[in-house]
């Protein structure tokens, strides 16, 4: 048999196992196993190498320690503290609760690095807060979850993590590309619902102005968390300490905090180390069997081979990204695969040809997170959605109908980021 048909028919196993909703590491590992089976020159021993060796890369270690930092941090009593002075800031702006919900989730993605853990928590806490303040159960939910969107593009999201791994691009440039995108997603999100709120009459929370003690009552127990995105940022750039080494240090800091605190107890501390580990396998195992599957691309020349039509077929960088926008939104992220498998799997093949076509490797990267971003946001495999809804109660038809203003927002977005480079470079260039 020869190779284009055991890749192909690798290809469709694979597109049949998720399909089925076997689960992602399953489905991967099952079809790189088709090929090993099918071609008699493969050594079955480099299945097993490579997806042991495919887990032991150092940087990897940063998704263990910034998913336990942020474990963490919701047994410190951070939340509750940064919400409050969220609610100081935004309290005069016309939307309220609505606003405090936005800039609550652009905040703590600087401490948690999860968009899933992010918009379960705000759910249970800022959803029935709004619900009686007189907002809609949908609206309340949409904001929620389109908000927990911005968690993955703050540093330290482990999205940006995975990606430069697979992509062996600066997990650093891509932490400090990920503050620019993600305020220009917290700005534009917080102007379109401060819109919608004043056509539905949501009032603001206050008319008055604050007075410079309240502001520093509220301020002064959110100073010490806000500072770890900065010590994070700084420790890379400086040299102090490498990306990876910067999550043993998130969880030093998190631990600190809960000490100050006093709220971090030690049946807090062996629940949050449970959750790392059972958090942490889920994404190794879906690296471990990528790692498989990327091994059998390369052999075969794939990437190489997709490289070369692509560029015979397609001779402008901008047409290129915008089919992969296409292709990522419609056909893969939201439709089939969640966004980190579908990152694991497709990374391979589309970073190398965004280099031929001289595409900056920190623009595709944030590019591609974003792109992946919407998808969790989106239907039918929108997990963010999915989270919400099933915690608020919200119907998903209702949902997805309130939620339209959003997708037209986060499409300008996209637009933005895919041909204005300066959006996504501007700070990398300036740190580095």
């Amino acid at each position: 048999m020869s190779s284009s048909a055991i890749i192909a028919i690798c290809a469709v196993a694979l597109l049949v196992l998720l399909f089925l909703k076997v689960p992602v590491f399953i489905a991967v590992l099952g079809a790189s196993a088709f090929y090993f089976v099918l071609n008699p020159g493969a050594n079955p021993i480099i299945f097993a190498q490579q997806a042991i060796t495919g887990v032991e890369s150092i940087s990897l270690l940063a998704i263990p320690f910034f998913v336990c930092a942020g474990i963490v941090m919701n047994y410190t009593g951070v939340t509750s503290r940064i919400m409050d002075f969220c609610s100081v800031l935004t309290g005069r702006m016309t939307g309220g609760l609505a606003q405090v919900n936005i800039l609550l989730s652009t905040l703590m993605g600087g401490l948690s690095g999860s968009n899933i853990a992010d918009a379960a928590m705000e759910a249970k806490m800022m959803v029935p807060e709004m619900e009686k303040a007189g907002f809609s159960k949908s609206f309340s939910t949409v904001v929620t979850a389109a908000s927990s969107m911005i968690t993955p593009l703050i540093p330290p999201g482990i999205a940006m993590i995975l990606y430069g791994c697979i992509a062996n691009v600066s997990i650093g440039k891509l932490f400090i590309s990920g503050i620019g995108v993600g305020a220009i997603l917290c700005i534009s999100m917080m102007l379109l619902t401060a819109f919608i709120s004043k056509k539905r009459g949501y009032v603001p929370m206050r008319t008055e102005k604050i007075s410079p003690k309240e502001f520093g009552k509220a301020a002064k127990p959110a100073i010490l968390p806000l500072c770890l995105p900065i010590i994070i940022i700084g420790g890379i750039r400086l040299g102090v300490f490498t990306a990876t080494e910067a999550g043993a240090v998130a969880i030093i800091y998190a631990v600190i905090l809960g000490l100050i605190y006093r709220e971090l107890k030690l049946k807090d501390m062996t629940v949050a180390l449970k959750e790392t580990v059972t958090t942490t396998a889920s994404i190794m195992l879906i690296v471990s069997a990528a790692a498989v599957f990327s091994w059998i691309l390369t052999k075969e020349r794939i990437p190489q081979q997709l490289t070369e039509w692509m560029m015979t077929a397609i001779h402008s960088k901008y047409v290129f990204l915008i089919v992969v926008n296409i292709f990522l939104i419609i056909i893969i992220v939201g439709m089939f695969i969640e966004g980190n498998a579908s990152m694991i799997i497709l990374v391979p093949l589309l970073a190398p040809i965004a280099a031929s076509y001289g595409i900056d490797e920190i623009q595709f990267a944030m590019v591609y997170i974003f792109n992946n971003a919407i998808g969790a946001f989106s239907p039918p495999m929108g997990t963010l959605m999915f989270v919400t809804c099933g915690i608020t109660g919200c119907k998903t038809k209702s949902f997805i109908k309130e939620a339209v203003p959003y997708y037209i927002l986060l499409a300008v977005v996209l637009l933005l980021l895919t041909y204005v480079p300066f959006c996504t470079t501007a700070l990398v260039g300036l740190f580095y």
